[in-house]
């Protein structure tokens, strides 16, 4: 049975079988933040000796990454800022004994393909803090030669329709993942960890009890979780428990998200404690715990990265999810099924990962430039207020100061009037900003010249400018709409990550601690 049947199988099966699996699990960035924070805590060469040895290299695994990672072996240039993509899967690695399987409350069916857990670590060019961005498991995407799916189909698709060895079959799958990842938000991909659940229990259980809080008791039979509300220290398999849970959460697989961030946070500041890294046989059994259940590319270097990453402290570690759609979720159809997906807020991801990378927003760069001479400036104007004649006064108008217009047309009814600007076109978004003031701001690639899309709230061009136009606000949060409905946006050219570090943590992102009570 191929894996495509397998999902499809998989939204009909009963609730029974379903609780027997472990289909949704984070498992790779404590492996990831524990390895390279133990290599560079001390003990460097007896560590990275120990931990090389085991870790699984993959040939022909983003190739197209080798001129940021450098020769193979070695990591990006000093000063340079990285994208690493961690993946979990429901894999089960073989040798996997009775009791084990008991203890992760799973069964020996060899688990699946599919990618449950998907996180970008963002880490800035001098180390001194580090960004991961989740990708909800469900988010409805495109995936290169096989259309519209969920984000955690393009590794398995990747993956069966390739031939070759294991190593051959994984490049494919981490391929394809990637290059998803990349048309999606315009970020570059320079390397990859990929882990199995076996490697999250064994790291929760060397580094011992790890503490969480929760705002209410949680009873999950699904998961298995069993915790009273306020502060607990959860062994390795509630942590596992702890993190695949959903059934019974207020907004179900995003506070799952949420939980996993909030693990991971808690448990990487544990690794940064003297508790650990001044512990030499604890450092030891973490770093061999994480070892033998990693894969990676050729050309991710762990000690280079530890290096990097040495100042990094509990305050530099942040989480963010991409921004969702309004609404969050919607049902289509996948392999004669109808699914539930996760919608992405497209247009607000451009803005989003400026945010990540310590880089000027859309907003900031147009309210930065000196407007073009209208005359020079061509706009369009659709009308999302559903009102009549709403495009045809506003070109109008737009004529009669000098822009150059284009044709009236409708777009999809929405609330907020919004210029969208195409890459590079932000003098000329200025040029319309001083003649529809309070407009938002949001960048595109789906239109080629400055657009003007009229909302519900009543915004209009205005003859006459004010003395100070006003700075551009935020981008919208629901994506940009076209007078094809269709229309999705593309994503933003890719480009290399920016090397200077935010100040503070990026906008919309959380910095989780015990101090902290979750759902």
């Amino acid at each position: 049975m191929t894996e495509i049947a397998r999902r499809a199988m998989a939204h009909r099966r009963a609730p029974s079988v379903r609780r027997t699996r472990v289909r949704r699990i984070v498992v790779i960035t404590a492996s990831v933040l524990a390895c390279v924070l133990a290599l560079g805590g001390g003990y460097v060469a007896y560590a990275y000796l120990h931990f090389t040895t085991s870790v699984h290299k993959v040939e022909g695994a983003l190739p197209a990454a080798k001129h940021t990672a450098g020769p193979k072996g070695q990591a990006a240039p000093k000063g340079v800022a990285q994208n690493i993509l961690l993946i979990g899967d429901d894999q089960r690695p073989q040798g996997m004994t009775a009791a084990q399987y008991q203890e992760l409350s799973t069964t020996p069916d060899g688990g699946s393909l599919n990618t449950d857990t998907m996180i970008v670590l963002h880490v800035v060019a001098d180390g001194s803090s580090a960004t991961m961005v989740s990708f909800p498991r469900d988010s409805y995407v495109t995936i290169p030669g096989y259309g519209k799916d969920k984000l955690n189909a393009a590794f398995a698709l990747g993956y069966e329709h390739a031939s070759g060895t294991q190593d051959q079959k994984d490049a494919a799958g981490v391929n394809l993942l990637a290059t998803t990842i990349q048309n999606l938000t315009g970020l570059q991909i320079d390397h990859y960890v990929k882990v199995s659940l076996l490697s999250f229990y064994n790291i929760a259980k060397s580094l011992g009890p790890v503490q969480v809080c929760l705002k209410n008791p949680v009873h999950d039979h699904f998961s298995g979780i069993n915790l009273p509300a306020g502060v607990s220290e959860l062994n390795a398999t509630q942590a596992l428990q702890f993190v695949r849970q959903r059934h019974g959460l207020p907004n179900g697989d995003f506070d799952r998200v949420v939980r996993q961030q909030y693990f991971l946070s808690v448990e990487a500041q544990q690794i940064l404690s003297a508790g650990t890294l001044l512990n030499p046989v604890k450092l030891n059994n973490v770093i061999g715990a994480i070892g033998g259940s990693l894969e990676t590319d050729a050309g991710l270097n762990m000690l280079n990265l530890a290096m990097q990453l040495k100042g990094l402290r509990g305050s530099g570690i942040h989480s963010a999810t991409i921004p969702l759609g309004n609404p969050s979720t919607s049902m289509v159809p996948l392999h004669g099924v109808q699914s539930s997906v996760d919608n992405i807020d497209t247009a607000a991801l451009p803005d989003f990962f400026d945010t990540v990378n310590g880089e000027p927003t859309t907003a900031q760069r147009v309210a930065a430039a000196k407007p073009a001479a209208p005359g020079s400036v061509t706009v369009d104007v659709l009308n999302g207020a559903g009102t009549a004649h709403g495009s045809s006064d506003a070109l109008a108008t737009f004529k009669s100061l000098g822009f150059q217009t284009g044709q009236p047309a409708d777009a999809v009814m929405t609330k907020t009037t919004t210029i969208y600007v195409p890459n590079g076109q932000e003098a000329q978004a200025k040029a319309v900003l001083q003649y529809l003031p309070g407009a938002t701001i949001a960048t595109t690639a789906q239109y080629t010249t400055v657009t003007v899309v009229l909302g519900t709230d009543g915004k209009m061009p205005s003859a006459t400018p004010p003395a100070a136009p006003p700075a551009a606000t935020a981008p919208a949060t629901t994506a940009p709409p076209a007078s094809t409905p269709a229309a999705t946006p593309a994503a933003p050219p890719a480009s290399t990550p920016a090397a200077t570090p935010a100040p503070s943590a990026p906008p919309g992102t959380s910095n989780y601690s015990t101090a902290t009570c979750i759902n």
